[in-house]
């Protein structure tokens, strides 16, 4: 069987892959979509944990006396309720993904992509610190709302904290953990140029 693909490029190329090369290119495809499914589960724990602690929490406390707590945890369960809600839709949108990968340059770039979206992830949650550190330096000035501010504040640098973590860990396994596979994959694929073509020409044989 032949697949091919073309791509507008300067030069044409052949890529051919042997049926080993195609296995060990189904399995970088397998291998990102089980650490996506790993990574919405754990992110899925933490916020149910957090909106089951919490919110037991915030009935046994009360607004007027308990405050900063109160209102602490009251922003972690809202934090969470989305957490959950991206945990959900990342873990299902994995699973509706094929369980093979259809072309390498498919599997490269949905690779580079998954990458690309956690280190922008990552840069966000540096920013939900930044707004954690903003609100408690406003809690300084508002008086009549010094514990609503702290307790968001505080919220915000937990949250942001864990998820900075959880972003960058990721990020870190998917890259050490596919680099060298994809390394493998394009050191096995045979280049040709025609230095005539307008296209990149990548064809899958199985043999």
């Amino acid at each position: 069987m032949v697949f091919a693909l073309m791509i507008p490029t300067q030069s044409m190329y052949a890529q051919t892959l042997s049926t080993q090369d195609f296995t060990a290119l189904d399995s970088l495809y397998t291998t990102r979509l089980a650490i996506n499914k790993t990574a919405m589960l754990t992110l899925g724990a933490w916020a149910v944990g957090n909106i089951a602690l919490n919110g037991s929490l915030m009935l046994g406390s009360s607004r007027q006396t308990d405050q900063t707590p109160f209102y602490f945890q009251q922003m972690n369960v809202f934090w969470n309720v989305v957490n959950v809600g991206l945990a959900a839709s990342g873990y299902f949108g994995a699973l509706s993904e094929p369980a093979s990968a259809i072309s390498l340059a498919n599997a490269l770039e949905q690779q580079a992509s998954i990458e690309r979206i956690l280190l922008f992830n990552a840069g966000l949650d540096v920013a939900y610190i930044a707004a954690g550190a903003w609100m408690l330096e406003r809690s300084k000035t508002d008086t009549e709302r010094t514990a609503l501010w702290q307790g968001y504040g505080q919220s915000l640098f937990v949250q942001g904290g864990f998820l900075l973590l959880f972003d960058v860990s990721v990020f870190a396994i998917h890259h050490l953990t596919t680099e060298p596979m994809i390394r493998n994959v394009l050191q096995s694929v045979r280049l040709t140029s025609n230095g005539a073509g307008l296209g990149l020409g990548v064809s899958v044989v199985l043999r």
